[in-house]
């Protein structure tokens, strides 16, 4: 999973960019709210942590401009102020939680997975489109039952299909979150990867919608 923080506490950034880590996340990490993207669209963020007091402007305008420009992905508000005005403007506003500082680590990152799995419109950590079964905590996929043998590429493939449930996911944007701090994958090895997927859980299950992209089918 790829993470987006925008925080400008050094001491909590490097904090959370270790814990990340050892969760096997991804982040790109901003101080600055000049440095924010100015659409959600444009990075490959599966969640995004949002301080609110950032030295050159708000939190809440970044928020406000993404959740105008319709962004759907999830946004957890995280700061210091305790007041339950401030909690509210922040969920009123399009956050999907408020972390209050300061945090234990280990409740920060299971709101992170409970935020993505409501994106997913996915009820338990375990998400089920039919008899495919993906853990993403656990880093699993089961089909009928019968655990699979994913690499983690495949897998990261696999997450990210089934993350926009239904829908018909992009090429462009699967290239990016599939490499979201390098160079996007190139297209022929992002149909190499999804030919292998394809191979593993069923070639009926991912559809392609020619010049757009793919679907991942229940």
């Amino acid at each position: 999973m790829h993470l987006l923080l925008i925080e400008d506490d050094l001491d909590l950034g490097r904090s959370l960019q270790a814990a990340f880590r050892q969760q096997g996340f991804t982040c790109e990490w901003l101080r600055r709210s000049l440095d924010a993207p100015l659409l959600l669209a444009d990075v490959a963020a599966a969640c995004v942590l949002l301080d609110l007091g950032l030295p050159d402007g708000s939190g809440f305008d970044l928020l406000s401009r993404w959740r105008r420009a319709d962004a759907a992905t999830p946004v957890i508000v995280i700061t210091a102020r305790t007041s339950l005005e401030d909690r509210l403007a922040g969920l009123d506003g399009g956050a999907d939680d408020v972390v209050l500082k300061p945090f234990a680590i280990p409740e920060l990152i299971s709101r992170i997975h409970a935020v993505v799995r409501r994106s997913a419109r996915q009820s338990h950590e375990a998400w089920r489109l039919g008899d495919l079964v993906i853990d993403p905590r656990g880093h699993a996929a089961c089909l009928a039952g019968q655990p699979l043998q994913l690499t983690s590429r495949e897998f990261q493939l696999l997450l990210e299909l089934a993350r926009e449930p239904g829908a018909v996911v992009a090429k462009g944007r699967i290239a990016q979150r599939l490499a979201p701090l390098d160079e996007p994958v190139d297209a022929a090895t992002l149909e190499m990867h999804v030919s292998n997927l394809r191979k593993k859980i069923g070639p009926e299950r991912i559809r392609t919608v020619r010049g757009i992209g793919y679907q991942l089918v229940a």
